[in-house]
């Protein structure tokens, strides 16, 4: 086997980590919810009405409403486009704690979560009552699950006056930043739970494994200071990575923490809630997110359990700080050592790919691009070739055009990409249009923008002399002998 630049180091620092992690595994809380008991408990009370990450305000009204024999639910506000902004709250007890989801419109994964604890907190005469009942006497619970829903609305990250949330906090433009705050305001919580989606490239540093979730008790001045409020805060987090090391070990990393003056997490933890940021990032085979929607639920459960039980003061704030540190190191595809024609000559490159989403109706569609290249050992490939001796190759379009995209089946696309044929040109349809071929189709144009510089749309051939070996079509790695099965999701230029 051929171990490229890093993989030496690699291979150590996968071993320390996975070290870390079974290290973290084999300690438990007393006041920890046993793991399988937070499997089962998500497994019950999934909400099955959502089913991906991409859904509007309209599709959560009728879930906050069936749960108003449980809840108290009240309407906070509207937005700028006059959606209904609801929060609903549950418990009796002395301890508040107030959890706020889709402060950005396009992070929803959390939002996934809470519908799916709301079901749990309704439920009774189960063998999960126990823990309802701690929570029920100990904790009085704010849940607010979609703070920008018109945001939501276009799936984008920013509120309809095109101002990030998270940067509103002071200043209190938006009107969605008026009901938070004022919120936590008169709610005055002991405890605070920021929920957040984050790009699925952050790794945990100087690995190639995905930051799957992330997490940050965050500071409240520039010197980064830890008082009570944070201290409380780092110790909750120490028992969620408990739970986490035993699901997705060495996949756990810490945001972060340099104090931004206009974030509603920094100015919360100032004004005296001990908050807990949590980011969802990546994990394989889960474009969707709902494994991660399960983790959400599961270290959300357990925390809120910890906190009636005041579990969390069994933890040290060092542990918090032996959590790794995010890096944001990943590419999609790394293609290392790509002999590229310049001037005459081949240069052997490595060419960094990501793909990133667009959205495109009631779905999206990816775009690849060139990243960056050159020497990349510094970073890791979700998916990675060794190139070597494998020469970057123009594709052509095939010259027919067929009638519609569902006139070419997956068979006839890697019969014309082996043979040369990287795009394909269709009469009907419309520029836009999702398919799921691995291939560039057309519509609207007879030629297509491609190369291997950067900026550019990852779309060519690799070959080795002879023989074409692998198609790289909007970045998406295809190997033209094997080819596997991928969730492509491209659009008709």
């Amino acid at each position: 086997m051929k171990l490229n630049k890093r993989s030496i180091s690699s291979l150590f620092l996968l071993f320390l980590f996975f070290a870390y992690g079974c290290d973290q595994a084999s300690k438990t809380s007393p006041e920890s919810i046993p793991l399988e008991t937070l499997q089962n408990a998500h497994e019950q009370f999934l909400e099955g009405a959502i089913t991906h990450r991409r859904f509007k305000h309209e599709d959560l009204q009728p879930l906050i409403q069936k749960h108003s024999d449980a809840f108290e639910i009240a309407v906070l506000g509207n937005s700028v486009e006059g959606r209904s902004i609801s929060s609903l709250d549950w418990g009796q007890g002395e301890t508040k704690v107030m959890l706020w989801s889709q402060m950005h419109g396009n992070e929803s994964t959390a939002t996934m979560a809470l519908f799916d604890l709301f079901n749990f907190l309704k439920a009774s005469g189960d063998e999960f009552d126990p823990i309802r009942q701690t929570l029920m006497e100990n904790l009085k619970i704010k849940f607010i699950p979609m703070i920008n829903p018109d945001g939501a609305e276009a799936f984008k990250r920013r509120n309809a006056l095109d101002i990030d949330l998270n940067r509103d906090a002071i200043s209190q433009i938006s009107p969605e930043a008026v009901i938070l705050k004022g919120a936590r305001d008169s709610f005055e919580p002991e405890f605070g739970f920021n929920l957040h989606d984050q790009q699925i490239y952050y790794n945990v540093e100087n690995t190639p494994k995905q930051a799957t979730i992330s997490v940050l008790a965050p500071g409240y001045n520039y010197e980064r200071d830890i008082n009570e409020v944070r201290g409380r805060a780092m110790k909750t987090i120490v028992g969620m990575n408990e739970v986490l090391q035993q699901l997705i070990p060495g996949q756990v990393g810490k945001y972060d923490d340099g104090f931004e003056p206009r974030a509603f997490g920094d100015n919360i933890q100032k004004w005296g809630t001990s908050t807990i940021l949590i980011e969802s990032g990546g994990y394989n085979g889960d474009p969707e997110k709902q494994y991660i929607r399960k983790l959400n639920f599961m270290i959300i459960l357990n925390a809120l359990h910890q906190i009636a039980k005041k579990g969390y003061e069994a933890y040290t704030v060092d542990q918090y700080f032996e959590i790794p540190d995010n890096g944001f190191q990943l590419m999609d595809l790394i293609l290392q050592e790509v002999q590229v024609p310049v001037e005459g000559s081949l240069y052997p490159v490595d060419i960094a790919i990501r793909r990133r989403e667009s959205n495109a109706g009631p779905t999206y569609s990816v775009t690849g691009n060139v990243e960056d290249l050159g020497d990349m050992q510094v970073y890791f490939g979700l998916e990675e070739l060794d190139a070597t001796g494998l020469k970057f190759t123009e594709g052509k379009v095939y010259e027919q055009a067929f009638e519609s995209v569902d006139e070419i089946t997956v068979d006839k696309t890697m019969e014309l990409l082996r043979s040369g044929y990287i795009a394909v040109k269709v009469k009907n349809g419309q520029a836009g249009d999702l398919h799921q071929l691995p291939i560039v189709v057309l519509q609207s144009t007879d030629k297509f923008s491609f190369g291997w510089k950067t900026g550019s749309n990852p779309t060519f051939f690799l070959s080795d002399g002879n023989t074409l070996r692998y198609a790289v079509v909007n970045g998406y790695l295809i190997d033209l002998e094997n080819p596997k099965d991928q969730l492509i999701k491209q659009r008709v230029y």
